[in-house]
């Protein structure tokens, strides 16, 4: 028996009845009576409790932590499919809480989303253009060229993950593509890599980091 199922507000409604109106142990008439009322409130409060763990990102579950993800994040955090609600939960707290409107909370994101880690030059940055005495600098080995006529502007160089594949399919002109009941090969679209992430995701995660006010340059290599 545990708090608020049927068995235990059965028992707390017989505790509510006058010991005089009904003789001791079992009355068939007045247990149905009892038992239908504890199902209903049974139900209620497990209904409560389910309800008051909606109200917290931490015990949130099944679609309501969907609706969470869509009042802090719009369109933009979505659910993955056949994601988790633990795994959901731990994106949602960690985007809540993300760094913003830095240069690192920019160099972070795209590691994260992509694996590699981006290049950013910014042009009135002596750390990343050099100078004399500043950091390193050399012509075509480090450093860039500076501006001031560029203020509040970056450029980003971001790279496109390295994909798994197609699993179990070979390649074009591997041997196991062939022809035939064993070949490995087939026509495939890029819908069908794993681990696919857009250029429109890059660009939109740069955009959720970007600094209010900031212009930021990106490009998108291989």
């Amino acid at each position: 028996m545990a708090i608020g199922d049927q068995s235990d507000i059965s028992t707390r409604l017989r505790q509510l009845i006058p010991g005089g109106w009904f003789q001791q142990g079992l009355v068939p008439i007045r247990d149905a009576l009892l038992q239908g009322a504890s199902s209903a409130l049974s139900f209620a409060y497990s209904l409560l409790a389910y309800v008051r763990n909606q109200t917290r990102i931490a015990t949130a579950t099944d679609g309501f932590l969907d609706m969470i993800a869509g009042d802090f994040f719009g369109s933009t955090l979505l659910r993955a499919t056949n994601q988790t609600d633990a795994s959901f939960r731990a994106r949602i707290i960690v985007n809540i809480f993300r760094e913003r409107g830095t240069r690192n909370s920019v160099a972070t994101l795209l590691t994260q989303l992509t694996g590699r880690a981006p290049v950013i030059f910014e042009p009135a940055r002596p750390a990343d253009t050099g100078g004399y005495g500043v950091g390193p600098i050399g012509y075509g080995v480090a450093g860039g060229y500076g501006s001031l006529l560029l203020p509040m502007q970056s450029f980003v160089t971001a790279y496109r993950p390295i994909g798994t594949g197609i699993p179990n399919i070979a390649g074009y002109g591997v041997s196991t593509a062939g022809y035939g009941v064993a070949a490995q090969g087939e026509y495939a679209s890029l819908s069908s890599l794993q681990n696919n992430i857009t250029d429109a995701d890059i660009f939109a995660a740069i955009d959720s980091v970007r600094p209010a006010g900031y212009v930021i340059w990106a490009r998108i290599s291989p």
